[in-house]
């Protein structure tokens, strides 16, 4: 897995276009739902898919384990980029998460 810190954030051209499409949705999900983190993935067909934390008395999940959730039942078999806004540091249960499900060959921005 490779782990890029983006703050600040970085000239837009630093990324490629898909890793910038990836932080404007976890950027809008995140403000959209005033959620303590947003998320965004790129599974290995090129479908993305964005989330945000879940914090209810009865339900907690980060907003990466969403994203995973998200991709797992649609059928990814992969994913290719992930970003992370609004943490400082990847949890390590969200590290965990996606070597299992994708290796370490995934670039992971945090934001």
């Amino acid at each position: 897995m490779t782990l890029t810190t983006l703050n600040p954030m970085p000239d837009p051209t630093a990324l490629s276009a898909e890793d910038r499409k990836l932080v404007t949705l976890a950027r809008a999900t995140r403000a959209r739902t005033g959620a303590a983190e947003g998320a965004a993935v790129r599974d290995l067909d090129g479908r993305t898919y964005a989330g945000a934390t879940v914090a209810l008395p009865s339900l907690q999940v980060s907003a990466v384990g969403v994203c995973l959730a998200m991709a797992l039942s649609s059928g990814a078999k992969g994913l290719e980029a992930v970003v992370v806004m609004g943490a400082e540091t990847l949890a390590e249960v969200d590290a965990e998460a996606i070597r299992e499900f994708a290796g370490d060959g995934v670039v992971v921005h945090l934001a």
